[in-house]
């Protein structure tokens, strides 16, 4: 088994739960979620993020607007919409179960 491939696949199970955080504190430009993604060690492929966000806004949970840029062309702000907070909110009780579940089960001791 291959450590690096399983370490990538946890990462990729939580990635659209972290995005949808970063959208939620407020208008984020895509640049700046794969900054952060990256500096978390979250994610480092910029051609993951993108699809992503395309699905979560034909999915109705963010959407964005275009912004002029003066230092060159427009540049694309998310947002998160209702449906996606109520979405998000739901999945911070998953995380929540997931985290006790799995401190209950990895912190156990041997017999």
């Amino acid at each position: 088994m291959n450590l690096e491939n399983t370490q990538v696949q946890m990462r990729k199970g939580i990635l659209e739960f972290c995005i949808l955080h970063i959208i939620s504190r407020g208008e984020v430009y895509a640049s700046d979620m794969l900054e952060e993604l990256t500096s978390a060690k979250i994610m480092v492929v910029e051609g993951t993020l993108y699809p992503l966000l395309t699905r979560l806004r034909k999915a109705g949970l963010v959407e964005y607007k275009w912004v002029e840029s003066n230092s060159g062309p427009p540049r694309k702000y998310y947002t998160i919409t209702s449906k996606g907070q109520e979405f998000v909110s739901s999945l911070d009780n998953t995380w929540q179960e997931l985290v006790n579940s799995t401190s209950q089960i990895i912190t156990k001791k041997s017999k």
